[in-house]
């Protein structure tokens, strides 16, 4: 009933009343506990048996309810004097070292934070808020030391994802091979990625074959000095995502030059204020946004009239969106390496030609990038994996209502996404 681990000794039972949060009487029920002798006089860090040193104090650990009765473990807690880790605690088999609850109730605090919020934890397991931190950090520390989650990697994606406001970002290594998350740390920085690779090594970073990300030049400089000989891929979303943003900097463009124009603004007075508003035209392309940026296939009745609209009284802009939705083209011929060569090529042509300043320059940042937009395409790889990552990130965020470090946030993403959630007890 008490879920404790298998070489504890219990030596009896008893019960005491104390008044509870609202005043009323609070039933505990205590159980006085020993480790087995062949458990007992081991180092509570490396599990050594080592000399006593002193008797220490009592201690008590906080064990699962009991139904409705709070229950609680009562027990010596010796010291040993360890050669590796001078005078500790010694370990004791129903709790880990430096914890003042049950292994049994913080596996289940860990299992219940990976889907519910700090707060809903904090009632069922008549709990602190600190304290759910505390156990998320410790049972993560545990698995990470048990397993070796960067052993057998091949292919990898990075990311970063923004965790608090104030330009706090974190970095994240996925597996594309397993789909778990493998590694984070906080920092947007090449410092951050080197120590990635610092982590895994020299050895299993030659194994390496492909690394997949953004595009982002801290992390592409990093990996071509690190991992030369792995294949790095360009995320075709975040490719895509740059000529939507060059084509809405040219429908700002063409919406302030028809604002400009003779009957194209209407100021409004609202009070001594006077609020500039679009007229004639520059009212209708101010409307166009979505209309550009949707694929065709999702466009309405009314944005495909639009979309005719400004083919025939816009043609810059036009032109403009067809240099986008070319880009698109591209990627769609997953497959076809000889025709997607040949499709950039072409496209990389008619954006040099094209007099758009803002697609100019995006052809000369897509030519740097040429190779690892090529090997994505023949790879058949993105960073769709890890983006789905970064989104259930947040979501841990958002249920737990954000976190002061990221330290616990990266312990509860490696318990929920890292494979290292913890089972229940009995379970």
């Amino acid at each position: 009933m008490l879920a404790v681990e298998s070489g504890t000794v219990i030596e009896g039972i008893s019960w005491e009343e104390n008044p509870g949060p609202d005043g009323e009487p609070e039933i505990t029920v205590i159980a006085r506990v020993r480790p087995h002798r062949r458990r007992a006089g081991r180092c509570g860090i490396c599990g050594r048996r080592c000399p006593g040193y002193d008797q220490g104090e009592r201690r008590r650990w906080r064990a699962l309810d009991l139904g409705a009765i709070r229950a609680e473990l009562e027990g010596a807690a010796p010291r040993v004097s360890c050669p590796g880790h001078s005078v500790t605690v010694a370990a004791v088999p129903w709790a880990r070292h430096g914890a003042r609850h049950t292994r049994a109730f913080e596996d289940t605090i860990a299992w219940l934070a990976c889907a519910a919020s700090k707060a809903t934890i904090c009632e069922l397991m008549r709990t602190g808020w600190r304290t759910i931190g505390h156990i998320i950090t410790r049972v993560a520390a545990e698995a990470a030391a048990g397993t070796d989650r960067l052993a057998g990697l091949r292919r990898i994606g990075i990311d970063e994802i923004s965790y608090r406001k104030g330009h706090k970002y974190l970095v994240v290594v996925v597996d594309h091979d397993t789909g778990l998350l493998i590694w984070a740390a906080p920092g947007r920085t090449m410092k951050t990625v080197a120590s990635f690779f610092d982590a895994l090594g020299p050895d299993r970073t030659a194994a390496l074959t492909h690394v997949s990300a953004d595009g982002a030049s801290y992390i592409a400089t990093v990996v071509s000095a690190r991992a030369p000989a792995a294949t790095q891929c360009t995320d075709p979303f975040h490719v895509v995502s740059w000529a939507a943003d060059a084509l809405d900097q040219v429908r700002r463009e063409v919406w302030q030059a028809a604002r400009a124009q003779p009957g194209g603004s209407d100021p409004r007075r609202r009070g001594r204020r006077i609020i500039p508003s679009s007229a004639g035209d520059a009212r209708s392309l101010k409307r166009t946004r979505y209309a550009l940026w949707k694929n065709p296939d999702n466009l309405t009745d009314r944005q495909q009239a639009k979309l005719a609209w400004i083919e025939k009284t816009h043609p810059y802009l036009y032109r403009a969106w067809l240099l986008k939705e070319g880009i698109r083209v591209i990627f769609a011929l997953k497959g076809q390496p000889e025709a997607a060569r040949e499709a950039l090529a072409r496209w990389l042509r008619w954006t040099a030609r094209s007099r758009i300043p803002q697609f100019v320059e995006l052809g000369r940042q897509i030519r740097k990038h040429q190779a690892g937009i090529l090997a994505s395409i023949d790879n058949s790889m993105s960073n769709g994996l890890i983006e789905s990552v970064n989104t259930k990130v947040r979501l841990i965020t958002r249920v737990a209502y954000g976190f002061h470090g990221p330290q616990a946030l990266i312990a509860l993403a490696m318990l929920s996404l890292g494979g290292q959630r913890p089972a229940l007890p009995g379970r």
